[in-house]
C-alpha cells in the first residue's frame, strides 16, 4: 500500500516521508520543488516532480506506484504574504487542492489526509481550542485551508472517500537524526529565526505586536516538535486504513507560549541573550492558539515525545548549524 505524499520535499513533508520509510512503508512524493527541497526527501522514496494541479500527472503517478492514500501537504503558508497577495493563495491552496481531490477521486483514492491549520478558529473562541470549536479564519492563508476541508467534507459526502484534517499548531524543531528540517531561508516561523538570529545568520529577531491581551503581550501559541506531528499523520493513516471514517484532529501540545517565553528558552539553551527588534503586529496574527488534544490522544492513542521547549530548541538550532554549514 502506496502513500503518495504531495509536497514531501517541504518541512512537515519530509518528516513525515522519513517516518513513513523508518517503519518500512511504500511512499511516492510529488512536489514541485518551488520551496521544498529534493535533498530531504528519503532516499527510498520514489520522486516525482510536477504540480498537484496535473490531474494526469497525478493519476499516472497513482497507478504507475499503486498508490491507496495521499497526505496532501502542498500548499503556500506564510500569513502576511497572504493578506498582501490573497488570489495567489487561493490559487495555490484551493484551486489546486480541488484538482488534487478530484484526480484521487477518479483514480479511487478512498483513504485521504489534509495539512490545515488550527487559524481556521475563530479568534474569539473558548481556548484551548477543541475541534468544535466555532470556525471563523481572518487571513486568507486560514480562509483557504478552511474552503478545502469544507471541498473535503462534501466530496466524502457524495463518494466513498474518506478523510482526516490535521489541524497543525505551530510547527517547531527538527528531525533527531538531522536528516531534514526547517530550510526556508525567508521562513517566518518563530524558533526557526530565533534559531538563526541565535548563530548570527541574521542579526535580530522581530516581535511582531506587545500589546495583545495576552499576560506579557506577545502573541501566545501552542509549539509542537514536527516530529511529534509526523507521528501523528502515520497514526491517522492506519486509522483510515483500518476503516476509520471522516474526522479532524487538532495537533498541539495544550500548552501556551508567549513570544518572550520563547526567547527567554532560546536565551536559556545557548547561554546567550538573543537580539530583539519590538514592532507593530501583523496582519492576520491572533493573539492566542492553543489546543485541545484530548480527541486524538483518546482515538488515535497520541503521545508526544518531544514536548519539551528546550529540546525543540536545541534541534532547530542543530538543524540550522548543519543546513547552512
Amino acid at each position: 500500500m502506496t502513500t503518495l505524499i504531495t509536497g514531501g520535499a517541504g518541512y512537515i513533508g519530509s518528516h513525515t516521508v522519513h517516518a513513513l520509510l523508518d517503519r518500512g512503508d511504500a511512499v511516492v512524493v510529488l512536489d514541485n520543488l518551488s520551496t521544498g527541497v529534493r535533498a530531504q526527501v528519503g532516499e527510498k522514496a520514489a520522486f516525482v516532480q510536477g504540480d498537484v494541479a496535473d490531474t494526469a500527472l497525478v493519476r499516472e503517478t497513482i497507478a504507475g506506484h499503486g498508490v491507496a492514500s495521499v497526505i496532501h501537504f502542498a500548499g503556500s503558508i506564510v500569513v502576511p504574504e497572504s493578506v498582501a497577495d490573497p488570489l495567489s493563495y487561493y490559487e495555490n491552496n484551493v484551486v489546486k487542492s480541488r484538482a488534487l481531490i478530484q484526480a484521487c477521486v477518479a483514480a479511487g483514492i478512498r483513504n485521504f489526509i489534509f495539512s490545515s491549520t488550527a487559524t481556521v478558529y475563530a479568534e474569539d473562541a473558548p481556548q484551548p481550542l477543541a475541534e468544535g470549536a466555532p470556525k471563523a479564519p481572518i487571513s486568507p492563508y486560514a480562509r483557504s485551508k478552511l474552503m478545502t476541508e469544507w471541498m473535503l467534507e462534501d466530496v466524502s459526502r457524495a463518494h466513498d472517500f474518506r478523510h482526516t484534517v490535521l489541524r497543525y499548531f505551530n510547527v517547531a524543531g527538527a528531525d533527531p537524526q538531522g536528516r531534514t528540517g526547517q530550510s526556508t531561508p525567508k521562513a517566518t516561523h518563530l524558533i526557526k529565526r530565533a534559531a538563526m538570529v541565535a548563530l548570527g545568520r541574521v542579526p535580530h529577531l522581530d516581535i511582531f505586536g506587545t500589546d495583545y491581551p495576552t499576560p506579557d503581550g506577545t502573541g501566545v501559541r501552542d509549539y509542537i516538535h514536527v516530529s511529534d506531528l509526523a507521528a501523528a499523520h502515520l497514526l491517522a493513516l492506519d486509522a483510515l486504513r483500518g476503516g476509520a471514517g471522516t474526522t479532524s484532529y487538532n495537533c498541539g501540545y495544550g500548552r501556551g507560549l508567549s513570544v518572550r517565553e520563547v526567547v527567554a528558552g532560546v536565551e536559556r539553551v545557548t547561554g546567550r541573550p538573543l537580539p530583539v527588534r519590538e514592532g507593530p503586529r501583523r496582519p492576520g496574527d491572533p493573539p492566542t492558539l492553543v489546543a485541545d488534544p484530548r480527541r486524538i490522544k483518546s482515538e488515535l492513542g497520541w503521545v508526544p515525545r518531544h514536548d519539551g521547549l528546550d529540546g525543540i530548541i536545541r534541534s532547530a538550532i542543530a538543524w540550522e548549524r548543519r543546513f547552512n554549514t
